[in-house]
C-alpha cells in the first residue's frame, strides 16, 4: 500500500499516494544508491555509517568513470577533469544531505509504522541534468539530488527450511561493479527470462564455472579442503581441524563490494574460521557443504539449492525452458557455519547499529 511507502526529495516529504514502490522508484533515476534496514523493533539503522561510505564512494565512481549513470543519458563527458573535484563533496557533504532528508523521513514513517514491523531504508543521490554546469560539479552539492525511499520490511525468520534461497547461474558480471547504480534494476530485467521456476536469486558468472555474486547479494560457499588428492570432512571443531574454508569473490574479479560481505570477512577473521577470496568454482562443488548469500535486508540466507545450466555457450539465446540444468542440493535448514556467522552478524547489529533516535 502506499501509504506505507515515503519519500523525501532534497529534504521535501513527498504526499504518500505519490510514492512508487522502491523498484519502480530506482529504475526511473539514475544515480548512485544504498540499501539498509532498521532492527530491534527499528530503534536502530544496520551497518549506517558503512552504508554511507558506500554510497558517497559508488557516486565518486559514477562522476569519474561513468557520469551518464549518475546525471542520466544527458550527461556523457565533463570537460574538467574528475580528479579535480573536491573529497569533500563524497566524504561529508552527501552524508549530511543523506541524514537530514532521513530525519524528515523517519519523523513521519516512526508515528506510522505498527510494533515489531522494520522499515527498508533506500538512499539514491543523482545528479540532476538541470542544474548541472557541464565544466564542473559544484563542492556545495548544488547540482546533486538525495533522494530518500522508506517502506515497511518484516524481515524472516533466519535459518528455516521455508526461507531457503534457490539459486540458479544465469548470467554475466555486472558493470562498473565497484558502484552500486540504479540503473543496474533496469539491467538485471534481461536475466528474467531465464529464471527457472522457484528460484529467489540469480547468480552471476563471466564463464559459468567460478560464481561472482547475485544479482543483489554476494555469494559464499563452506567448502571442504583437498588434501593429497582427497577431500577432507567437516567434523570436530573447526578451529582446530581447518578441514574446510568459506570461499567467496574477491572485488578485483568484479564485484559490488557489499557492506554485509565485509563484515562477514571481518567476522572470519575474528573468529578463526578459515575463509579465501577465491571465485567458488561450480566444478568443485561436491565439495561444497553449505552455501548462504547475504544482503543489507536479510543479512544472511542459507541456500537450498543452486542450479546451472550444462551448456554456458547457449546461455545467451535460450530461455530456462530451453536448457539443461545441473543442481546441487544442501541442507533444508542453516549449516553450522552459516549460523555461527548469522549469529555474529546479529551481534555486531547492536554495536555498530545507528539509533534512529537520533533522527526524530
Amino acid at each position: 500500500m502506499s501509504s506505507c511507502r515515503y519519500l523525501v526529495i532534497n529534504g521535501v516529504v513527498s504526499p504518500t499516494s505519490d510514492v512508487p514502490p522502491v523498484s519502480s522508484f530506482l529504475e526511473n533515476h539514475p544515480g548512485a544508491y544504498t540499501t539498509s534496514r532498521t532492527h530491534n523493533n527499528a530503534s536502530i539503522l544496520l551497518f549506517w555509517q558503512r552504508h554511507l561510505r558506500r554510497l558517497a564512494d559508488s557516486a565518486r565512481i559514477l562522476y569519474e568513470s561513468r557520469p551518464e549513470l549518475l546525471f542520466g543519458p544527458q550527461i556523457t563527458k565533463f570537460s574538467k577533469s574528475p580528479s579535480s573535484s573536491s573529497s569533500s563533496l563524497w566524504e561529508s557533504t552527501i552524508p549530511a544531505l543523506v541524514n537530514n532528508s532521513l530525519r524528515k523521513a523517519m519523523s513521519i514513517s516512526m508515528k506510522e509504522r505498527k510494533n515489531g514491523e522494520e522499515l527498508a531504508v533506500t538512499t539514491l543521490v543523482s545528479g540532476n541534468p538541470n542544474k548541472c554546469n557541464v565544466d564542473e560539479i559544484d563542492e556545495e552539492a548544488r547540482d546533486l539530488d538525495v533522494y530518500v525511499h522508506l517502506g515497511i520490511y518484516i524481515p524472516p525468520a533466519f535459518g528455516r527450511r521455508e526461507n531457503g534461497a534457490r539459486l540458479a547461474v544465469v548470467g554475466r558480471g555486472r558493470d562498473v561493479a565497484r558502484a552500486k547504480f540504479s540503473d543496474w534494476v533496469k539491467l538485471r530485467k534481461s536475466l528474467e527470462k531465464l529464471r527457472p521456476p522457484l528460484v529467489t536469486e540469480l547468480l552471476l558468472s563471466n564463464d559459468g564455472d567460478r560464481i561472482l555474486e547475485g544479482c543483489i547479494t554476494n555469494f559464499f560457499v563452506v567448502c571442504r579442503r583437498e588434501s593429497n588428492g582427497a577431500a577432507e570432512e567437516i567434523m570436530g571443531d573447526h578451529r582446530s581441524t581447518h578441514s574446510f574454508e568459506v570461499q567467496t569473490a574477491p572485488i578485483n574479479d568484479g564485484l559490488l563490494p557489499g557492506v554485509v560481505r565485509q563484515l562477514v570477512l571481518e567476522i572470519c577473521s575474528r573468529r578463526g574460521i578459515p575463509f579465501r577470496e577465491v571465485a567458488p568454482s561450480w566444478s568443485n562443488r561436491e565439495l561444497w557443504e553449505e552455501a548462504f548469500i547475504t544482503s543489507s535486508l536479510r543479512l544472511v540466507q542459507h541456500v537450498q539449492t543452486i542450479r546451472a545450466p550444462s551448456s554456458w555457450e547457449l546461455l545467451e539465446s535460450q530461455t530456462w525452458k530451453e536448457l539443461a540444468w545441473e543442481e546441487k542440493q544442501f541442507e533444508e535448514t542453516a549449516g553450522v557455519i552459516t549460523a555461527e556467522i548469522q549469529g555474529e552478524l546479529m551481534g555486531l547489529a547492536g554495536t555498530e547499529g545507528f539509533p534512529t533516535s537520533y533522527l526524530i
